[in-house]
C-alpha cells in the first residue's frame, strides 16, 4: 500500500483503530479479510452520518477485501425495554424486512455490492438455548458493562437499568463470534460493543478482531451527531435539490469536517479551503456550494448536482446578501476613534414581509409563533426567533424554514 493510498484508508476520517499495528500486519498478509458492519433495522433510511464508515468499507473493498452485512432483525424484535430510547422501538417481521430492504437499496450506493454478504442476526440466535445465554452471559461481570458511558452514567444518576439492555453489547457482540469477524466498522460511540466482541472471540478461541472507528458526523444543527430522530440528518436518498439545500444550511465551522469525511476532495485542496477560512479570504458560501455540489453528485449524478446547484442560485442566491444600510458609529476609546459593532434592532414580522419571506405580517408573525425563523450566528450558533423585536448584526444568517436564507452584511464593507 503506498503511503497516500495509507493516508486515506488509515487516517483520514478515522477516530481510533484498535489495534493499527495489528491491523497493518492483516492488510500486509494478502488473505482477504471479513469486514463486519451491523445495523439497526428501527428506520429505513441512510443519512449522511452513515455514509462516513460506509465510505471507509469501500475503500477496504478496493483493496479486495469482503463485506458482511449483518441485519439486527433479533434485537430489533426485543426493542428498547427500558423506554429510554426513542430511536429503538419495538418493531414487528414485517418493518424489520421492509426497513431492511430500503436500507439496502441505499448501503449499495455506497458499497460495492458484489464483495458484500448479507446475514440475519436470527441465523443463530434463534436457535440460541437457555444455555447457550447463561454460557454467553458468564463472560462478562456487571462492573466490565457498567463501564460502558451511558450505563455508568444512568447507574450514577440512580436510573434503571434492565439486564436485557446489558444484553445488547453481548449480543453484538457475538456476532463478531458467528461470522469470524477480522475487523468490525462503527461510530466512535461504538467503541464498548466493539470490544465485547473482539473479548468474545477470545473467549472463543478465535483471534480477535480488529475495531475501525470513525468520528461521528455533527448534524446540520451544528451540535449533535447526524441523527433522523433528531431532524438534523441530510437523507441521501432524499432528492437532491433538499440534499443540496441541507448542506447549504451547515454551519461555517463544519464545512472543513464534511469535506473531510464524506467527499473525496483531495487533502491539499482541504487543506487550502482551512487556511482561507481561517484567514477570511473566501466566502464561506462559495465553499459549500463546492460541498454540496459534491454530496449530492456522489448519490444522484452530475446532471442532478448541476440542476440542485442552479435551481438553488434561482430560488435563494438573490436573498442571500440583504444589506444593513448603516454606518459604524465611532466612540472614542484611550484617545483614538474606533468604529462599534454595529448592532440593529428590528421589527422581525416587517423585515420578513420587506424581504419577500412573508406574503403579510399575519403570515410572518405565525412563521416567528412555529419557531420557523432562526439567527445562526457567525460562529455557529443559533437562536430560535419568536419575538417580533431582535438584534441582528452583521455576519449575522437568517434562516426561515429548511431552505431560505438570507446573510446580514455590514454595508460600508459591501460598498468598500
Amino acid at each position: 500500500m503506498t503511503d497516500t493510498r495509507f493516508a486515506t484508508i488509515l487516517k483520514r476520517g478515522v477516530a481510533e483503530i484498535i489495534t493499527e499495528a495489528a491491523l497493518l500486519r492483516l492488510l500486509n498478509s494478502g488473505r482477504i479479510l471479513t469486514l463486519k458492519q451491523g445495523f439497526d433495522p428501527s428506520a429505513p433510511d441512510i443519512h449522511l452520518g452513515h455514509v462516513v464508515g460506509l465510505r471507509k468499507l469501500r475503500q477496504f473493498q478496493e483493496l479486495g477485501h469482503k463485506v458482511i452485512l449483518i441485519v439486527g432483525d433479533w434485537t430489533a424484535r426485543i426493542g428498547d425495554p427500558s423506554g429510554q430510547s426513542a430511536t429503538r422501538p419495538m418493531l414487528s417481521p414485517n418493518e424489520i424486512e421492509s426497513n431492511a430492504q430500503t436500507y439496502m437499496e441505499q448501503f449499495f450506493k455506497v458499497v460495492d455490492k458484489d464483495k458484500t454478504e448479507l446475514r440475519w442476526q436470527s441465523e443463530w440466535f434463534s436457535q440460541f438455548t437457555l444455555d447457550e445465554v447463561i454460557k454467553l452471559t458468564s463472560k462478562f461481570t456487571i462492573a466490565q458493562l457498567l463501564a460502558r458511558e451511558d450505563f455508568n452514567k444512568r447507574y450514577g444518576s440512580g436510573n434503571p437499568i434492565s439486564l436485557t439492555e446489558m444484553l445488547y453489547p453481548l449480543l453484538q457482540g457475538y456476532d463478531s463470534v458467528a461470522i469470524k469477524a477480522d475487523v468490525e466498522f462503527g461510530g466512535s460511540d461504538q467503541k464498548f460493543n466493539c470490544l465485547v466482541g473482539r473479548e468474545l472471540q477470545q473467549n472463543t478461541g478465535q483471534s480477535p478482531q480488529q475495531v475501525f472507528l470513525v468520528p461521528l458526523l455533527v448534524g446540520t444543527d451544528g451540535h449533535q451527531k447526524m441523527s433522523k430522530s433528531l431532524n438534523n440528518h441530510i437523507g441521501i436518498a432524499e432528492p437532491p435539490q433538499e440534499v443540496y439545500g441541507k448542506v447549504m444550511s451547515i454551519p461555517d465551522f463544519l464545512i472543513v469536517d464534511y469535506f473531510e469525511l464524506v467527499t473525496d476532495v483531495p487533502e491539499q485542496e482541504i487543506a487550502e479551503f482551512k487556511k482561507q477560512l481561517k484567514s477570511h479570504s473566501v466566502n464561506p458560501m462559495n465553499l459549500k456550494k463546492r460541498l454540496a455540489h459534491e454530496v449530492v453528485r456522489q448519490f444522484h449524478g452530475k446532471q442532478a448536482a448541476d440542476e440542485a446547484e442552479e435551481r438553488f442560485q434561482e430560488q435563494f442566491q438573490t436573498r442571500e446578501l440583504h444589506k444593513i444600510e448603516a454606518r459604524a458609529s465611532i466612540v472614542i476609546k484611550g484617545g483614538m476613534k474606533v468604529s462599534a459593532e454595529v448592532i440593529h434592532r428590528r421589527n422581525m414580522p416587517r423585515w420578513l414581509v420587506d424581504n419577500k419571506f412573508g406574503n403579510s405580517m399575519s403570515e410572518a408573525k405565525r412563521l416567528l409563533a412555529q419557531g420557523a425563523v432562526q439567527i445562526i450566528r457567525p460562529d455557529g450558533t443559533r437562536q430560535v426567533v419568536r419575538d417580533e423585536d431582535v438584534e441582528i448584526r452583521p455576519g449575522d444568517t437568517i434562516k426561515v424554514g429548511k431552505l431560505r436564507f438570507a446573510k446580514i452584511v455590514h454595508a460600508d464593507k459591501e460598498k468598500a
